[in-house]
């Protein structure tokens, strides 16, 4: 099944996001799943409200929850099916993907602040936690189809293959041409391996098929060198792959991936290995 869930709360963000996926869907033939998840109110647990006055509460969200799919099915001609959870947000995620053998999750993501720099928001924790593609929409921004694709990633390391299938099949998708952008201190030659072969084969046999081209810029500044980049050749969509960091390292890191979708204003597609 090619299934998208589109996490919403309601909000301004969340309902952008709503509308954007909906637009991907249908130009894909995808199917989504619109997802509310919520803790009851904290007033209504220090209320002490009966069970029958959650209870109404619950019937209310979902009511809320049915409308907007009955409106996204009928403006877009797509299937939307809906699902409510009062359990742990990404414990219930989690078993959504599993259920509907989702390939990918749509989140809507604020205006850039400094809050959102130093702390996060739920998009970015949702990064770090979801094993399948998140996709990040900012605030205001509206599908109108993918051309340019900017792939963020470190070529002399290397890519890992799923990731590699994943931006070739996005780009093949929506024929899109997809620009490897590598930032580094200094320039760079791709070195071989002591095996002859290099980095950038894995990538060359894997992109075969779709229009891609390298790009490698000097910069001590990762996040505006890309920020720069996505300016300069008009990019639709960001795709980067998040670092996965210790619990020691994470107090003093911040993934590259989760500080963009805090600040980015096309889509960004982050891709967990």
């Amino acid at each position: 099944m090619n299934t998208i869930i589109v996490a919403t709360d309601f909000s301004k963000e969340a309902e952008n996001a709503v509308e954007y996926a909906a637009a991907i869907a249908k130009t894909i033939q995808a199917d989504i799943v619109l997802f509310n998840g919520y803790p009851i109110p904290v007033h209504a647990s220090n209320a002490r409200l009966s069970a029958d006055r959650i209870q109404e509460m619950i019937d209310s969200n979902n009511e809320h929850l049915k409308e907007r799919a009955d409106d996204i099915k009928t403006r877009y001609g797509i299937t939307v099916l809906y699902e409510t959870a009062m359990l742990d947000v990404f414990e219930e995620l989690t078993s959504l993907i599993q259920k509907y053998d989702a390939r990918a999750v749509v989140m809507g993501t604020a205006a850039k602040s400094i809050e959102q720099d130093l702390l996060g928001n739920t998009t970015t924790f949702a990064i770090s936690k979801v094993k399948i593609p998140v996709l990040a929409i900012p605030l205001g921004v509206t599908f109108s189809g993918i051309k340019k694709i900017l792939f963020a990633c470190d070529v002399l390391r290397g890519v890992h293959q799923r990731i590699l299938e994943r931006v070739k099949e996005t780009a093949s998708r929506f024929g899109a041409e997809v620009e490897v952008f590598y930032v580094s201190k200094v320039i760079n030659e791709i070195i071989e391996n002591e095996d002859g072969q290099s980095p950038s084969n894995a990538i060359d046999e894997s992109l075969e098929g779709v229009t891609y081209y390298y790009k490698n810029v000097q910069s001590n500044a990762i996040i505006h060198a890309i920020e720069d980049e996505i300016k300069e050749i008009g990019a639709d969509l960001l795709i980067m792959v998040p670092n996965k960091y210790g619990f020691w390292k994470s107090l003093i890191h911040r993934s590259k991936t989760r500080m963009m979708a805090s600040r980015t204003e096309i889509p960004l597609l982050s891709i967990n290995i």
